[in-house]
């Protein structure tokens, strides 16, 4: 999926913060992003995977850290 794909895709299911993010990393206002690695940013993993990969081509450092148990 293409980046303006991926936009569209978020926009038409109004993922308005998933796409304010990419918007940010494109920007340049985002550099470093920490995630629970099992949560991820999205419940849809084909959208999560690729909102991911979008990221870091934008420069976005995608950190993990462990779930709190």
């Amino acid at each position: 999926m293409t980046k303006s794909e991926l936009k569209q895709v978020l926009e038409d299911k109004q993922m308005e913060e998933a796409l304010e993010l990419l918007e940010e990393a494109e920007e340049g206002g985002l550099s470093e992003l920490e995630l629970v690695e099992s949560l991820g940013l999205l419940r849809d993993e084909a959208l999560n995977d690729a909102l991911i990969q979008a990221l870091q081509e934008e420069g976005v450092n995608i950190t993990y850290i462990p779930a709190e148990e």
